[in-house]
């Protein structure tokens, strides 16, 4: 290398551009909120049963230990995408006269973001989730009920018998389209199918399933939804009555 200042400065300027290497781009920090992210984005393409901390660290280009610095197990990723999803649903102002319409309202927004998510609501169930979204929505449902005039008691009861309703609907529509995409699960039927099968059985075993086929199999998922709610709701009485 030269020694004089001049020399080296001019050894340098004489360098190809190409050969000045680039610095390395700097990696995005961990945080809650990528961690999230990388969580949805798992359930979203691989189904909730892919989610595991190991995976979602594969996301994020990093190794599981690096996520343990900001959340506690798997349960604490389950809380993150129920925090997620709840910031989403949108309260009504508890209004008496149509208390039943606003809390029916309330559990479609959910079912329906449960669904965008396949299997997403197990991680609801078997939890008392404390994020503080889902506490605002659960908050939100209880004083829906209150306004209609429920009971805390009742009102507490009912909104976990809605509540693990709603889940456990998602999670089987969420089994079902799983299925439905196997070729070695043939065994789920279609509509047309399930009526065959069903007026095809022996009529002095099967007399009520057999006459009333149709009706048996009838309706919507949403339809089906709506109805088990509505079912739910109107055994709630007012206290006052």
């Amino acid at each position: 290398m030269p020694t004089d200042p001049r020399q080296r400065r001019a050894a340098r300027h004489a360098q190809p551009a190409a050969d000045t290497a680039a610095p390395a781009p700097r990696k995005q920090p961990i945080t809650v909120e990528r961690i999230t992210d990388a969580a949805m984005q798992v359930v979203a393409t691989e189904g909730y049963d892919a989610l595991t901390i190991r995976r979602v660290a594969a996301v994020l280009g990093t190794g599981p230990s690096s996520l343990y610095a900001h959340i506690v197990n798997k349960d604490d990723i389950d809380d993150l995408l129920m925090g997620r999803l709840y910031a989403e649903v949108v309260l009504p102002e508890p209004d008496p006269a149509v208390w039943r319409e606003q809390l029916l309202g309330v559990y479609i927004q959910i079912r329906d973001l449960y669904l965008q998510y396949p299997g997403i609501s197990r991680a609801a169930l078997a939890m008392v989730s404390t994020n503080l979204e889902t506490l605002r929505v659960g908050e939100g449902i209880l004083s829906i009920l209150l306004a209609g005039g429920i009971d805390p008691k009742t009102a507490g009861w009912a909104r976990d018998a809605l509540s693990l309703y709603v889940s456990a609907y998602a999670l089987e529509q969420s089994l079902v389209s799983q299925r439905r995409r196997s070729q070695d699960q043939e065994w789920v039927l279609s509509h047309d199918e399930l009526l065959d099968r069903f007026t095809a059985l022996p009529a002095d075993k099967f007399p009520q399933t057999k006459r009333h086929a149709a009706q048996l199999i009838s309706g919507t998922g949403p339809d089906r939804f709506e109805f088990a709610l509505g079912l739910l709701m109107s055994n709630l009485s007012s206290a006052s009555s």
